[in-house]
């Protein structure tokens, strides 16, 4: 008997995990997991103490939130900080200080950038994202986008910091499922902008008659070049 097939939401919600781990690890330093389940929930919600969101409409459109405790918040905070190499005694103590608030918006940026990234590399399926919002909050806000999505799926994940603080992501997503018809094609696309970069670089159109040596600028016919890849 065949295996049920993985729903699009639950495939969705595991590439956003993994970006999720790979930023905060890549700028902390600091090992960051998440439990090997993914929760189904009705509906989505900014939640103390920090509450961060960002809206994603494209080809496939939802809501991404991540909800950090202080601790969570200022743990990740501080680690950025001190990983760059700022002195810890020039770090702000307080989880609800514009700097850490800031701090997490900024990595939400990130993280919704690189989910994208791999849903397009994945699917070749592409969207784009509003300025994603920070916020410091004493009670729980219901979120939605009631324009855009109609009976959204929604999903959670838990996540713990390396002193096992807690932080979770939320999403929403439309009713879509992503179906192969063949692989993304990624060789090509990658051999060609390889040889547009190095052009660039040289300054030079394949199959043009400047004089390599001659020391002299030349302007790069972009069009010219990428009509060669019938492109």
């Amino acid at each position: 008997m065949k295996g049920r097939r993985t729903s699009t939401i639950n495939i969705v919600a595991k590439i956003f995990c993994d970006a999720v781990k790979e930023v905060i690890e890549g700028a902390t330093g600091s090992a960051i997991t998440y439990a090997p389940t993914i929760q189904k929930v009705p509906s989505i919600s900014l939640k103390p103490d920090i509450g961060c969101f960002v809206q994603f409409t494209g080809d496939y459109s939802g809501l991404f939130i991540m909800n950090l405790s202080g601790p969570a918040a200022l743990e990740i905070y501080r680690r950025s900080m001190s990983f760059m190499g700022l002195p810890e005694e020039e770090l702000t103590t307080d989880w609800f200080s514009d700097d850490v608030v800031n701090c997490i918006g900024e990595f939400i940026n990130q993280i919704i950038g690189k989910a994208r990234q791999k849903v397009e590399h994945e699917y070749g399926l592409t969207a784009t994202n509003n300025q994603p919002k920070a916020i410091s909050i004493s009670s729980a806000i219901n979120m939605s986008v009631a324009t855009m999505l109609e009976r959204p799926q929604c999903r959670r994940l838990s996540f713990r910091t390396e002193d096992n603080n807690p932080f979770y992501v939320e999403m929403n997503l439309e009713q879509t499922e992503f179906i192969q018809l063949e692989p993304v094609a990624r060789g090509e696309a990658k051999d060609i902008q390889e040889h547009i970069d190095s052009v660039i670089e040289g300054g030079q159109i394949p199959g043009s008659e400047d004089d390599p040596d001659s020391g002299a600028e030349e302007d790069i016919d972009v069009d010219a070049l990428l009509s060669q890849y019938g492109k």
